[in-house]
């Protein structure tokens, strides 16, 4: 059982003010950062690419499975947002490139009845979006950041970008896209993490109104 949510919880969370310029834009608790904190649990995985697919399956008419030739192959969309971490970072102005998720929804027969979908990554993390989050123009199925290809640490070859939650919903090394009728939780989701996870209402942990995580990300490899 991993503890992190506890310990996030009885740290002492960064105080620092927010420019008036952009404090619309900063979600309560949060410090903006220049650079790219890394942060994920585990190993960074190295992918035999000609082995590498990407698995469709759940609430689906059919299953598929996507090469990484074949997904690049499809029309890209580019996006700059701003991205919130639960460890308190906000990075502002990124920018990245890949898949509109709507988009890609139209190559897939979802059932009607998938209202839910669990990201699949690496070294068994998941995690969960409702369907109607993953509609948003801004939402990526993504391969490239800053104009160039994702780094191994953030996600290559191909990562989430659902900018309006908390950044782990955003998984990294994605493998599969599993539709589903009911929510479940995912990964952090069952050890303390707020089910949904929206910034603005700092939706950090589960079971509290307003829990103080620490700047740990402070602490950790940047980009």
């Amino acid at each position: 059982m991993h503890n992190k949510a506890d310990k996030l919880k009885k740290s002492k969370a960064p105080q620092a003010k927010v420019d008036e310029r952009i404090k619309d834009r900063v979600p309560p608790g949060q410090m903006v950062t220049e650079r790219f904190p890394i942060l994920h649990e585990g190993e960074v995985p190295v992918y035999d690419l000609s082995q590498w697919r990407l698995r469709i399956f759940g609430e689906v008419e059919t299953e598929r499975t996507f090469t990484l030739e074949e997904l690049q192959a499809l029309p890209r969309t580019s996006v700059t947002c701003d991205i919130h971490c639960v460890t308190r970072w906000s990075k502002l102005d990124t920018t990245w490139e890949g898949i509109r998720f709507r988009d890609f929804l139209q190559l897939l027969d979802v059932k009607p009845e998938a209202n839910y979908v669990m990201f699949h990554a690496d070294e068994n993390y998941d995690t969960n979006v409702p369907m109607e989050d993953l509609l948003h123009d801004d939402v990526l199925l993504a391969f490239n950041y800053d104009g160039k290809p994702l780094t191994d640490k953030h996600g290559y070859p191909l990562r989430m970008v659902v900018p309006h939650l908390y950044f782990w919903k955003s998984a990294k090394w994605l493998q599969g896209i599993e539709f589903m009728k009911e929510d479940r939780p995912g990964f952090w989701e069952r050890n303390g993490f707020h089910n949904y996870a929206d910034p603005f209402r700092e939706q950090r942990f589960s079971g509290e109104d307003l829990p103080i995580p620490e700047d740990e990300w402070t602490k950790k490899e940047f980009d």
